[in-house]
């Protein structure tokens, strides 16, 4: 041991014995924040359930707002078909060759017998020449042949002079008689054989006309089905060959074919008044009347087709557009010049703190609408206002939906 540790002095130091407290409340902080955070999911708990806040989307049936016929409400039966045209052909050539000349597009209007195109010619005018040509041919053997029947009738008459004088010999009165009876024979084949090359000359004339494509009757071009260079057939059979080269209807032959419920069909009448309603342009209504209905069903959907005729239509009628068709009661003429009016059904439209809505659904979203409604159009009620063309409106929409609920399709 050194000299200076035996002089260091030891009677300062202490052994603290007693065990540190606590701060005051350093314990509880913890436990008071579990408490407070359980008071704070009680108390949303209880406002979503009050609020009818759902986790998940509701699901509802929607169907849009849209413009209806006063007409509706005077409707026996109502059906949904196509416009179709009574009056349609598939122009085709009569005769098989490379398409030369195309004359018309789509949307052209034609009259009947207008040219649309023309196939090749050159073989068929080359025979329409050449039997032109044997006109001339058998012409001229037909004036030889009478040369040869007046020169004949000469030489039996001197003949006939002679025998009576004793100068020839009956054998030869015979041969010159034989003589005019083959010249006769033959300007009578001269004659035939003229007839027969102007058939073929008429013959070749049709096969030259058959070369053009011409419109069978007065109509519309809708489609365009060969181009220039292809080979059209009238059987269209060849591979690499067209049948048709355009699509022709008569606009005016326009009606409205719509499939009606077997059950239902007791409801029409021949004549009956009808309105006809484009879905392209659903704020115009057209006349129209039943013209016929086709007198067989279609087993398979029990239904029976019916033919509407227009009475009235413009230019935005087109063929192939889907249509309704209202088949109307004989006293509805009275609604034919009222406007449609905005309509949704009955089901869509609810009370809430005595006020008459709707709800809109958009973007998953349902938006409450006040809306002022006016009179009943066979089952759908008029909007006068609060609504827009087109608005999807949620039918029976329960307590538990309101402005900002979340909703989804039912499926």
């Amino acid at each position: 041991m050194s000299v200076d540790n035996q002089n260091v002095d030891l009677s300062g130091l202490r052994i603290n014995r007693e065990t540190p407290q606590e701060s005051s409340g350093g314990g509880y902080g913890k436990y008071i924040i579990i408490a407070v955070c359980l008071l704070a999911v009680a108390g949303g708990y209880y406002y979503f359930s009050s609020s009818n806040f759902s986790f998940t989307a509701e699901e509802v049936d929607v169907t849009s707002a849209s413009l209806t016929s006063p007409s509706q409400a005077n409707a026996v039966l109502t059906a949904s078909g196509y416009v179709v045209a009574q009056r349609k052909a598939s122009v085709s050539s009569k005769a098989t060759g490379r398409l030369q000349s195309l004359y018309v597009i789509e949307g052209d209007q034609l009259k009947e017998g207008a040219v649309i195109g023309r196939i090749e010619s050159n073989d068929v005018e080359a025979t329409l020449a050449q039997a032109k040509a044997s006109v001339e041919v058998a012409k001229a053997n037909l004036q030889s042949s009478i040369a040869d029947l007046d020169d004949a009738k000469l030489n039996i008459s001197r003949q006939k002079t002679m025998h009576e004088q004793g100068a020839t010999t009956t054998q030869d009165l015979t041969n010159a008689e034989a003589r005019v009876k083959r010249a006769q024979s033959a300007v009578a084949s001269s004659e035939a054989s003229i007839k027969v090359a102007e058939a073929n000359v008429r013959s070749a004339e049709v096969q030259v006309e058959n070369t053009f494509i011409r419109a069978p009757f007065n109509g519309t071009v809708l489609n365009k089905n060969a181009n220039v260079g292809e080979v059209i057939t009238s059987l269209g059979g060849a591979v690499g060959s067209r049948g048709a080269v355009v699509t022709l209807a008569d606009m005016s032959s326009l009606e409205v074919e719509a499939d009606v419920s077997e059950s239902s069909i007791e409801r029409l009448k021949q004549d009956q008044q009808c309105e006809i309603t484009l879905d392209a342009f659903p704020e115009k209504r057209y006349r129209g009347f039943l013209s016929k209905i086709i007198p067989t069903a279609d087993r398979a959907k029990a239904t029976v087709l019916t033919k509407v005729r227009f009475t009235e239509r413009d230019n935005r009628v087109l063929p192939e557009m889907s249509a309704k068709v209202l088949f109307l009661k004989d006293n509805s003429t009275q609604n034919e010049n009222l406007p449609p009016k905005l309509t949704v059904p009955a089901s869509a439209i609810v009370t809430r703190n005595g006020k008459k809505v709707v709800f809109i659904m958009k973007n998953d979203k349902a938006t409450e609408s006040k809306v002022d409604i006016g009179e009943d159009l066979g089952g759908l009620i008029e909007i006068r206002s609060g609504l827009n063309a087109g608005d999807k409106v949620i039918l029976n929409p329960s307590e538990k939906i309101s402005s900002g609920s979340s909703v989804k399709l039912k499926k």
